[in-house]
C-alpha cells in the first residue's frame, strides 16, 4: 500500500485536469449567508456538496443547495485501481472548491462516511482509509488537513439535524440508505441531547456485492433476483429485525423519511412529475409496482419513456436530463438491490402500523454539511 502513495503523486496533473472539466461550472448566486463545502468519501464514491448557509441557520436550519457534484469510485472493493480513482476524485473535487470556486479551504470540510468505516473493519481494511487520508493530504500539499472519519452516530445525528424540519424534528424516524450501511435513528425526548440510533450493515453497494458473490456462474438477470431474494431474506431475519425493535421507533415516529442515493433515485423515477419536489410522499405499494417494474419493464422507467409521459416542453428536458443522471449512476441490478432492501426495511412498519407516512428525500447527501457546519462553527 505505501507504493500507491508514490503512485498517486504521478497523477496530481491528471486528477486536476480531469475531475475539474466536469465540475467547473458556475454555482448560484449567493443570497445572504457563507458558503461551505462537503467532500465526502462513500462507499460507492466521493460527493461535493457546496451550500450557502443564511445567518439564521442555527435557529432555522435553512440552507440552499448551491453545486452538487459526485465521482462513482466504489472504494469499499478495495482495490487498487479503486483507490487511485477515490483518490482521484477527492483531490480533482477538492481543488475544484478551493481553486474554481474560490472557497477558502478553512470551509471546506473532508470526511470519510461510516459506510467506509464499517465495511474496511468488517474486512480488516482501515490500512487503506489511513493510506487514501495521508495520500490526499500528501498530494494537497496539506499535511494538517483535518480528514475526519466519521461513526455511524455521528452521521445518522447530523443528517437527521440537516435532513428533517425542526417542525417535524421529533416525529420522523430518519434512515439514510447510502452504499455500504444503512443509518438513522430519531430524538426520542423532544430535545436534540439524546438521539436513538439505527444501523443496519446493509447498503445498496453492499446487497447487491453479496448477491453478486452468489451467482456462482449464472449470470441471468433471473438468477441475480432469485440470489437476492435470499440475501434479503437471511439479512431481515438475522439483522433487520432487531434492528428495527431496538431502535423503538414504533411507538414515537409518525412519519417515516429515507435518504441516500436510492431514495433519490426512486423519487425521480417513480415521481418524474415532481422533479423540482426536494421530497416526495410514496406508499409500501408504490416500491412494490417499481420493483415489479425495474425487474420486468426496465424501458417503462427509461429516460425516453419517462420524459415522453410529460407534455411541457422545458419539463420534458429536465426529465430527460434528470433520469439519465440517475441511470447513470444506478444499473438495472443496483435499482433492483436497493429497492429490495428498502422495501425489506419499509415493510417492517406496515406490517405494524400502516398509518406511517413515508417519504423519499431526493438531497439528503448535503443535510450532513449543513449540520457538520453549523455545529462546527457553534463551537
Amino acid at each position: 500500500m505505501t507504493n500507491l502513495i508514490k503512485l498517486n503523486l504521478l497523477i496530481l496533473t491528471l486528477c486536476v485536469v480531469s475531475v475539474g472539466s466536469k465540475a467547473q461550472n458556475s454555482i448560484r448566486p449567493l443570497l445572504n449567508g457563507t458558503v461551505y463545502t462537503g467532500i465526502e468519501v462513500g462507499s460507492k464514491g466521493v460527493k461535493m456538496s457546496v451550500i450557502e448557509i443564511g445567518k439564521d441557520a442555527q435557529s432555522t436550519g435553512a440552507f440552499t443547495i448551491l453545486k452538487d457534484s459526485s465521482v462513482n469510485t466504489d472504494f469499499i472493493s478495495f482495490t487498487s485501481p479503486t483507490f487511485s480513482a477515490t483518490l482521484k476524485g477527492l483531490l480533482g473535487l477538492y481543488q475544484v472548491a478551493l481553486n474554481d470556486l474560490k472557497i477558502p479551504a478553512k470551509r471546506i470540510f473532508t470526511v470519510i462516511s461510516s459506510g467506509v468505516k464499517q465495511q474496511a473493519e468488517k474486512e480488516n481494511k482501515t490500512d487503506w482509509i489511513n493510506n487514501l487520508i495521508d495520500s490526499f493530504r500528501l498530494l494537497a500539499n496539506e499535511p494538517r488537513r483535518k480528514v475526519e472519519v466519521v461513526d455511524v452516530l455521528m452521521e445518522a445525528r447530523l443528517s437527521h439535524l440537516g435532513i428533517v424540519p425542526a417542525s417535524r424534528r421529533f416525529n420522523t424516524f430518519l434512515l439514510d440508505i447510502g452504499s455500504g450501511n444503512t443509518k438513522g435513528g430519531y430524538f426520542p425526548f423532544d430535545n436534540t441531547d439524546e438521539f436513538r440510533l439505527f444501523q443496519l450493515n446493509w447498503g445498496t453497494k453492499s446487497t447487491a456485492n453479496a448477491t453478486e458473490k452468489k451467482l456462482e456462474g449464472d449470470n441471468s438477470l433471473e438468477n441475480f433476483q432469485h440470489q437476492l431474494t435470499r440475501v434479503l431474506a437471511n439479512m431481515e431475519n438475522s439483522e433487520l429485525n432487531y434492528a428495527i425493535n431496538a431502535s423503538g421507533a414504533y411507538p414515537s415516529s409518525d412519519n417515516i423519511a429515507f435518504s441516500g442515493g436510492i431514495a433519490w433515485a426512486l423519487a425521480t423515477l417513480i415521481r418524474p412529475e415532481m422533479l423540482d419536489n426536494p421530497v416526495v410522499t410514496v406508499t409500501y405499494e408504490d416500491l412494490l409496482k417499481f420493483s415489479e417494474t425495474v425487474s420486468k419493464n426496465f424501458k417503462k422507467i427509461s429516460p425516453a419513456y419517462l420524459s415522453s409521459l410529460v407534455t411541457d416542453e422545458a419539463d420534458k428536458k429536465d426529465v430527460l436530463s434528470e433520469t439519465t443522471r440517475v441511470h447513470k449512476v444506478f444499473d438495472q441490478r443496483s435499482l433492483i438491490a436497493g429497492t429490495g432492501l428498502m422495501i425489506r426495511i419499509m415493510r417492517q412498519f406496515v406490517t405494524l402500523n400502516s398509518s406511517k407516512n413515508f417519504y423519499l428525500i431526493k438531497n439528503g447527501q448535503v443535510g450532513w454539511v449543513s449540520a457538520y457546519v453549523d455545529q462546527t462553527i457553534s463551537k
